[in-house]
């Protein structure tokens, strides 16, 4: 641990998750913080404007419905925790997509669940609708669908939900934006001893006993949920910082490399994750054969697989499913994602992309399996 940020991984940054937490937004459940909410959007702007993409995770849709609803204190009852989540989305929503339109940014609503993201096929899904929002200039702003699950509202946070999208859309960075300036080692209304954490490994064991419990009523998370939070992001080789989200022009400040906020480096390179996790932690469902053509591009060039270039399909495999890639004498020399199932793959052997549409009756992806989500094997 350093008492300074040394790391580049905030400047160097291109893809940002930005998590916001609910007594953030809310100002400490008092209504939504317009004033608060229209700062961020502002600072998000000149990040894209400096050519990165952002993506916002933001709390208080519960917490701004208790409010509307006339509640003092967060009810335990499931279906009142729904109610007020239906209710307060609304004003979340509108908010976000007013003070963003403002700055000159289109926005869009993404509401997702634990489960979206455990079911290969709406990961892939999901993951397809985010990046083409981010390729069109769109910055998504995402809650978890509280309206529909209850073990999310019961034992979920939203560090978590922001953990798993950067996960999903391989972010560089993850920044939360907290109540708190960031981790300290102990306790500092506890501890006159308490030192500040400026910079640490992701993943460190020693982070979680620091970590205490929630600060705050309103919420569910608290530093331990965003320790661990850093720690899901890292696996898939994005960095966190966690920091005071009034701190003037935060989000520019950090992304200038000034220690504000705690660092939580990820020790794995992106794309190292992501063929580590393909390759060691998923079963193969079937496989495709590709001709010699084909084969080359994706073995020397590093190529995407086109359906085109497929000979025959293996299996019984969904969208999402892993399978393998099999040059012409049938020895596996890739795996990856399919982005195709595999009646459909059949479909498509040998056939351009041009021609999907006809055959299947919509155009999704051109690649069975795209670069990113594949790993050479030999």
């Amino acid at each position: 641990m350093t008492l300074k940020t040394t790391s580049p991984a905030l400047r160097d940054a291109r893809r940002i998750v930005v998590k916001v937490g609910s007594s953030l937004v809310t100002n400490e459940g008092r209504g939504l913080d317009e004033s608060a909410i229209g700062e961020w959007c502002r600072q998000m702007a000149l990040l894209v404007q400096d050519g990165r993409e952002v993506i916002m995770v933001s709390s208080g849709a519960i917490a701004e419905g208790m409010k509307r609803l006339g509640w003092l204190k967060r009810p335990h009852a499931i279906h009142e925790l729904q109610a007020a989540a239906a209710v307060g989305q609304m004003g979340l929503a509108h908010m976000y997509e007013t003070k963003l339109r403002e700055n000159g940014l289109k926005s869009a609503q993404v509401l997702l669940t634990h489960a979206d993201l455990t079911d290969r096929e709406r990961y892939l899904n999901a993951r397809s609708t985010l990046l083409t929002l981010l390729k069109h200039g769109v910055v998504p702003v995402i809650n978890e669908n509280d309206t529909v699950v209850n073990d999310e509202i019961k034992f979920g946070d939203n560090d978590t939900l922001g953990a798993l999208v950067a996960n999903l859309i391989e972010a560089d960075a993850l920044i939360i934006l907290t109540d708190q300036k960031g981790l300290y080692s102990a306790d500092p209304r506890k501890d006159p001893q308490a030192v500040f954490v400026y910079e640490a490994k992701a993943g460190d064991p020693v982070l979680e006993t620091m970590a205490g419990g929630a600060g705050s009523s309103i919420g569910r998370g608290g530093m331990l949920t965003k320790i661990l939070a850093a720690k899901r992001a890292a696996g898939s080789g994005a960095s966190t910082v966690i920091a005071w989200g009034r701190e003037p022009d935060v989000l520019m400040r950090l992304v200038e490399r000034e220690s504000i906020g705690t660092l939580l480096v990820a020790q794995t390179k992106k794309s190292q994750a992501r063929k580590q996790w393909i390759s060691d932690h998923l079963q193969l469902r079937g496989s495709v054969t590709v001709d010699a053509g084909a084969a080359a591009k994706v073995r020397s060039e590093g190529k995407s697989l086109l359906p085109i270039g497929m000979t025959a399909v293996a299996g019984d495999f969904s969208r999402g499913d892993v399978i393998a890639v099999r040059d012409d004498a049938g020895i596996e020399m890739a795996r990856g994602l399919a982005n195709y199932a595999s009646s459909e793959a059949r479909l498509l052997c040998r056939k351009s992309s041009s021609e999907f549409e006809k055959l299947l009756g919509y155009t999704a992806e051109p690649e069975m399996v795209h670069r990113d989500n594949m790993v050479l094997t030999r």
